[in-house]
């Protein structure tokens, strides 16, 4: 989700505010996840910190303009979400926002 291109990502965001235990780490070394600022880091040490189920990385308002704070290095999980798949048609669907075009 990074600002400044033609991606849906960067109007829309319900991928980074689905579920508390979507932004996992996964296989993630040890350079990237020290990269990630401790404060968006949960307690567990297993994923991104979120408020409810909004990762504490996503920046604006779902549906409208979205970024990441951290996209640069950002989970692999939230790198495997791609437009249109069936990750990112169940976040919309959660946020009524209607489905990508494939």
């Amino acid at each position: 989700m990074q600002g400044g291109n033609s991606s849906p990502c960067t109007v829309c965001g319900a991928c980074c505010a689905y579920s508390d235990e979507w932004p996992r780490f996964t296989i993630e070394d040890d350079a990237t996840l020290d990269r990630i600022p401790a404060e968006l880091v949960n307690d567990q040490l297993s994923g991104m910190r979120c408020d409810g189920v909004r990762c504490l990385a996503l920046v604006g308002q779902i549906g409208v303009a979205t970024s990441c704070a951290i996209y640069a290095d950002r989970p692999d999980v939230c790198r495997a979400c791609e437009p249109g798949d069936h990750a990112c048609d169940m976040a919309r669907e959660r946020h009524g926002l209607p489905l990508l075009a494939r």
